[in-house]
């Protein structure tokens, strides 16, 4: 279900960044406004970073293997990673250097309201590939606020999409704000500034992005897993103290390592029977948890 969530999301984004493209490049070369011309390098640059997230996602439900036992779920941690540098690269920094250049080399804007209502569009557009993002989330995101789920996700998709359409949206403002001070003004200084603005947007987006993919790409903890566990183990009679527990993300499944004291007179059979029972149980409650390794052990 997270990936088929992920996928739609992707999917809605890429359709929309393409269209987006498209008509900003033809507004960018007809007006010659630098904002405009940015914010098509982003949105080609989005649709780029799109096809390398359905590549990682792809790659990641490959079976596991003798050499790789765990499969290769973590896998779209990676190729989330390469679409938060190119976020950074391509669209950042030559969103900034773009700007930098039509600060530098002014030259007068054309067609400007042709501009600005390909940019209204290009908002519309953006809007319905958030709210897709936003849908696909709902159920992971829960109560939370959409800061607490970017950081606590482990849905590396959804995450970089969602901060793309919002980087987006905002881009786009920056960009309707800068050419539209240049026509009131009819100075272009203010549509090189709004590249240059989005070109520092992009970074930082990039920047945060990649932040928290890289928590995941090192085993991030699934916590919100984890509180829940621990309660339970230490309400089982034959567990006497819960040592230590981890639970890391590991893609959409979670590996679960768990150290308990168990009741000192119970036989090897009893134990074994009791073990099996608590690992079927959090198994049925958590439908992440693919991996449990139990240690019976009376010291951490």
């Amino acid at each position: 279900m997270a990936h088929s969530n992920s996928t739609k999301a992707v999917l809605y984004a890429f359709s929309a960044n393409l269209g987006i493209a498209v008509a900003k490049s033809g507004a960018a070369f007809w007006t010659g406004s630098g904002s405009m011309l940015a914010e098509a390098i982003h949105s080609y640059a989005d649709c780029g970073n799109q096809v390398l997230l359905l590549i990682g996602m792809k790659r990641s439900g490959k079976e596991a293997t003798q050499k790789h036992p765990m499969g290769y779920e973590r896998e779209s941690y990676i190729w989330s990673m390469m679409v938060a540098f190119i976020l950074f690269s391509v669209g950042g920094v030559f969103a900034v250097h773009e700007g930098w250049q039509r600060y530098t080399n002014p030259h007068e804007i054309e067609n400007a309201k042709i501009a600005l209502l390909v940019l209204l569009i290009a908002v519309a557009m953006e809007g319905v590939s958030l709210k897709g993002a936003l849908s696909a989330m709902a159920e992971e995101k829960g109560s939370q606020t959409l800061w607490q789920w970017f950081k606590n996700t482990h849905s590396s998709e959804l995450m970089v999409i969602t901060g793309e359409d919002i980087a987006a949206l905002l881009g786009l403002v920056i960009a309707l704000v800068g050419l539209g001070l240049t026509m009131l003004t009819g100075n272009t200084t203010f549509d090189a500034l709004g590249s240059m603005s989005i070109g520092v947007l992009l970074i930082i987006v990039a920047a945060v992005v990649g932040a928290e993919v890289h928590s995941l790409l090192i085993g991030e903890s699934a916590e919100d897993i984890r509180v829940i566990v621990q309660p339970y183990l230490e309400a089982q009679p034959c567990v006497l103290r819960v040592l230590n527990i981890w639970a890391i993300n590991h893609g959409n499944s979670v590996m679960m390592s768990i150290k308990a004291e168990l009741k000192p007179d119970m036989t090897v059979l009893n134990a074994v029977h009791e073990i099996n029972a608590m690992e079927r149980q959090i198994k049925q409650t958590h439908s992440r948890v693919k991996w449990i390794f139990f240690e019976i052990d009376n010291a951490d």
